[in-house]
């Protein structure tokens, strides 16, 4: 059942869909900064989790900056009576960090996309020549990333900007 968001809890939304602290206890620096004790800010992450309001709690990394360097997208031809099945079973691997089911195009046949990431090319061929085999797809592509031009999660209840007219 849907209710209404705090205007404190709002606060925290905008404060935790920042960085977060490269500290010890990180949700400690958070809760003073809004005025609250850490073990609020803690209940309050574990009762949206409760209610279905947070499902995950994620961290990005800027892989290129740690020496990630291989990324890749393997598009899947996944006969579609076991498209649930090798989905399921792909977005387990824990070197899957994205798998979306997409319709077929004319041309284009591939219905599972999953992306990974590796040291390099390399490591990526032989990753996704792994997770084929345990899913035993033989129809795949993998297409390389070039560059990344944009990073950025979602963003709610941020304040707006009203333009004078």
């Amino acid at each position: 059942m849907a209710r209404e968001i705090t205007e404190l809890e709002k606060k925290l939304i905008r404060r935790l869909q920042g960085d977060i602290p490269l500290e010890r206890r990180p949700f400690q620096k958070i809760a003073a900064e809004l005025g609250l004790k850490e073990e609020e800010v803690l209940q309050t992450i574990r009762r949206w989790q409760q209610e279905g309001i947070v499902r995950r709690f994620g961290a990005a990394l800027r892989h290129r900056e740690a020496g990630i360097m291989g990324n890749a997208m393997i598009v899947w031809q996944v006969p579609e009576e076991r498209l649930e099945e090798v989905g399921r079973k792909l977005a387990s691997f824990p070197e899957v960090t994205h798998c979306y089911q997409r319709r077929t195009l004319p041309g284009w046949p591939y219905n599972l996309f999953t992306m990974i990431h590796g040291r390099d090319r390399q490591v990526c061929i032989n990753m996704a020549r792994r997770l084929a085999e345990a899913v035993g797809i033989e129809t795949y592509e993998l297409v390389f990333s070039t560059a990344e031009l944009k990073k950025t999660s979602m963003r709610y209840f941020e304040e707006t900007l009203t333009r004078a007219k």
